[in-house]
C-alpha cells in the first residue's frame, strides 16, 4: 500500500528538480543591476516575489518571523557578515545572506565548530532576502530568515576573492548515475560536518540529496538518532540545507510537524530510487505552470514588513 505521503513527496521532489534559477553552481554578478520598478506594485494580482525581490534592505524593530518557511516572511532581519574566521559568504550579489538573528547566530557558532569535525569552515550559500518572502529565482522555501544552504565545499585557507565568490562553482558530491555518492569527492568529513549540524537543538530539518542520505545512513555507525532529521530531497547535491526550528515564543511563526521516527534509513530512502521517482513518465498532458503567489497568501502581517521604512 502505498506511504500516504509519498504523493506528496513526489510532488516536492519535481519541484525540487526543477527549479532552476539560483543553484549553488550558478554563477553570481560582479554588477548586479537593479530591477526596473513595477508598473503597478499595488495590483492584488502582482507577484509576491516581485515585490520582496525588490527590497534591498530589512526593517528595523524586534526580530519576528511570520508565517511558515515557505509562506512568510520576517521583520528585524540582520546580514550575516561577509567574512568570518571560519566561514565566507558566496554569491553576494544575490543579496540573500540575511536572516532571523536566531540563524544568524547560529551559522556563526556552527562555523566556530566546524574544524572539530575536519571542515575548515563554511562557504554559506542563500540565507534568505532582506525581509524574506518568496524569491524571483530558485527557493521556495527560505522566506522565515530560518534556513541556510552550506555548500558541500571546504572553506579555502583563504579569503575568496570577489570574482571567486559569484564565479567559483560549488562541488557536485553525487554520482552522475544519482544512484549514490562520487567516492571521488566524497570524504568521512563530509559525514561528520553533517552530523554535527543535526545534533544542534536548534535543528528541525536537514536537507540533502537521496544519494547524500543513502551514505549517510551506511557511515553514521551506532548512533543514529541524528539521521532522524536528514531528509532525502533531490537538488541538493552540491549543498546541504539547514532549517531551524522557529524560536521559542514566536507564535507568529509556523514550525513544521517534526519528521516521522526512526533514521529514515529503510523503505522510506528506497523509495526515493524507485523508478517512479528517479524518472517519473512525462504527462501526456503538460501540466499547466501554477500562478505565482499573491501577498494574499502570505500572513497579513507581511504587508507591514514588505512596506516599512
Amino acid at each position: 500500500m502505498p506511504h500516504p505521503a509519498r504523493p506528496a513527496l513526489l510532488a516536492l521532489a519535481l519541484l525540487a528538480a526543477a527549479s532552476g534559477g539560483a543553484a549553488a553552481q550558478d554563477k553570481g554578478s560582479l554588477h548586479p543591476k537593479p530591477l526596473p520598478p513595477l508598473a503597478n506594485p499595488d495590483d492584488p494580482s502582482t507577484p509576491a516575489k516581485a515585490l520582496f525581490g525588490r527590497v534591498t534592505g530589512p526593517t528595523g524593530g524586534t526580530p519576528q518571523s511570520f508565517g511558515s518557511y515557505a509562506k512568510g516572511c520576517f521583520a528585524g532581519g540582520e546580514a550575516l557578515p561577509m567574512d568570518g574566521a571560519t566561514w565566507q559568504v558566496m554569491r553576494p550579489s544575490r543579496n540573500r545572506m540575511w536572516g532571523m538573528p536566531h540563524l544568524v547566530n547560529f551559522i556563526e557558532r556552527l562555523a566556530a565548530r566546524a574544524p572539530e569535525a575536519g571542515w575548515p569552515g563554511l562557504l554559506v550559500g542563500d540565507m534568505s532576502q532582506p525581509r524574506g518572502g518568496p524569491m524571483l529565482t530558485g527557493h521556495a522555501s527560505h522566506q522565515l530568515g530560518l534556513d541556510v544552504d552550506v555548500w558541500l565545499t571546504p572553506m579555502p585557507d583563504r579569503r575568496l576573492s570577489r570574482a571567486e565568490r559569484e564565479e567559483t562553482s560549488a562541488t557536485n558530491v553525487v554520482r552522475a548515475d544519482r544512484l549514490d555518492i562520487d567516492p571521488d569527492v566524497w570524504t568521512p568529513q563530509h559525514t561528520a560536518l553533517i552530523r554535527m549540524t543535526a545534533r544542534q537543538p536548534e535543528v528541525a530539518r536537514i536537507f540533502v540529496n537521496p544519494a547524500i542520505k543513502k551514505a549517510l545512513c551506511r557511515e553514521a555507525g551506532g548512533d543514529r538518532a541524528w539521521l532522524n532529521k536528514v531528509r532525502p530531497m533531490y537538488g541538493h547535491n552540491y549543498h546541504y540545507h539547514i532549517r531551524l526550528s522557529c524560536p521559542r515564543g514566536e507564535e507568529s511563526c509556523d514550525d513544521q510537524a517534526p519528521p516521522p521516527p526512526g533514521d529514515g534509513c529503510g523503505a522510506e530512502l528506497a523509495y526515493w530510487f524507485s523508478p517512479a521517482v528517479m524518472n517519473p513518465p512525462k504527462p501526456k498532458t503538460p501540466p499547466k505552470p501554477r500562478p505565482p503567489m499573491t501577498m494574499a497568501a502570505l500572513p497579513d502581517a507581511c504587508r507591514a514588513v514588505l512596506h516599512a521604512r
